[in-house]
């Protein structure tokens, strides 16, 4: 109830102060304060105040990394500036001294590195083992190719790098050689010399280049497009390719090591062509095999098989030697097992039927013999010669 003829008193206003420093708030803290309505303590709440941090265990509290010191009343940011802030900063390494080389190198036997990448640390562990690395089966398998260590990879990186185009036309034109050799009327026995005479002066060089480096890179330079990047420090698959092909055709009769040869040079370049393509749409068989090679080297497998025996034996022949082939149209049961059950006849199959389990057969050996990984060895080592030895072995028991 107001008094008539007086005038109203207006209401103290509010005066909000600015934020308090954190000497402030600890007073407040502290010390008692008053009555602080609702909408004072609601602001008090709803304004930032400055965090005060401590530095992590990984960062540095060195002067240089500090920042300025702002205008503003907040607290020092001693924290280290984030990534995302630009700066510049020296980075220097520092030669390690012979003496520390030396006594490092006597203590764990390996080198010491100063800091510096090189081209050849991103190919193989060791990088021969004629300079004293350590060394073991598994160096012979290709690790993926690193880009840069051949100069004409990186100027067709798809036709060569990628998709080795030049390496592949004459993976498979050995294929077709070997045909070649056979109308002409060439004996198998008589190839192996050559094989040899070829082998040697090419596994020469490539020690030679192993151990002289301006050897290595003109050597590089000269035939990088039929090589892999891995080769670069590696061996090349060359050597393994002709050891591959004197194996099967010095070792086994005629037919099989046309044919082990053949599947050297048709079903490797199809599991590797199909397998790059299609490779990451299919399972993984394992490190750098895919179910889309497998089937390629399969599928090429049978079509090989049935080509020589079915077709071009048939048409061409017969040639001298040819009377040694081990498969002659006709397989048959072993009387061993006829007897274990009981059968006076053994079962005996001849024409397409015997064609088609024996180009079954060849594929599935071409395409286990690709993708098995033996010892860690080249498989231009190991498709002729472990499919040599499973058609020769498969002959021998139903031949």
């Amino acid at each position: 109830m107001s008094i008539p003829g007086k005038q109203a008193i207006p209401a103290t206003p509010r005066v909000i102060s600015p934020s308090p420093t954190p000497s402030e708030r600890e007073a407040a803290q502290s010390s008692y304060g008053g009555p602080v309505t609702r909408s004072a303590a609601r602001k008090r709440l709803t304004t930032p105040h400055a965090l005060e941090e401590d530095l992590d265990e990984d960062e540095s509290d060195h002067p240089e990394l500090r920042r300025s010191r702002t205008r503003s009343r907040s607290p020092i940011d001693t924290r280290r500036m984030t990534r995302m802030t630009a700066a510049k900063r020296k980075t220097t390494t520092e030669p390690i001294p012979e003496e520390e080389q030396k006594a490092a190198g006597a203590t764990n036997g390996k080198p010491v590195s100063n800091g510096h990448l090189s081209p050849s640390s991103a190919n193989t562990p060791t990088t021969s083992i004629f300079s004293g690395g350590s060394w073991s089966w598994r160096d012979f398998s290709r690790s993926p190719s690193p880009l840069g260590l051949i100069p004409i990879h990186r100027h067709w990186r798809t036709f060569v790098h990628k998709h080795e185009v030049p390496r592949k036309l004459l993976h498979v034109s050995i294929g077709f050689f070997v045909i070649w050799l056979y109308l002409s009327g060439t004996q198998t026995q008589s190839v192996p010399p050559y094989l040899m005479a070829a082998l040697v002066p090419i596994a020469a060089v490539d020690v030679v280049r192993h151990n002289y480096e301006p050897f290595n890179r003109f050597y590089v330079r000269v035939l990088g497009a039929l090589m892999r990047e891995s080769e670069f420090n590696g061996y090349n698959g060359v050597i393994f390719y002709l050891l591959g092909a004197w194996i099967v055709l010095y070792c086994f009769p005629k037919d099989v090591g046309v044919m082990g040869t053949l599947l050297l040079s048709w079903c490797d370049t199809a599991a590797s062509t199909f397998g790059r393509l299609y490779g990451r749409y299919t399972p993984r068989i394992r490190r750098g095999k895919s179910l889309a090679g497998s089937t390629a080297a399969f599928l090429v497998g049978v079509a090989t098989s049935w080509f020589f025996w079915g077709w071009l034996v048939p048409t061409w022949g017969p040639f001298p030697g040819d009377e040694a082939f081990m498969f002659k149209g006709v397989l048959r049961l072993p009387q061993v097992i006829g007897d274990a059950l009981g059968w006076k006849d053994v079962p005996v199959v001849s024409g397409g039927l015997a064609l088609g389990i024996m180009s079954l057969w060849s594929g599935l050996v071409a395409s286990a013999s690709e993708v098995v990984d033996l010892f860690g060895w080249d498989d231009n080592l190991t498709i002729p010669a472990l499919s040599g030895l499973g058609i020769w072995g498969f002959l021998k028991v139903f031949g």
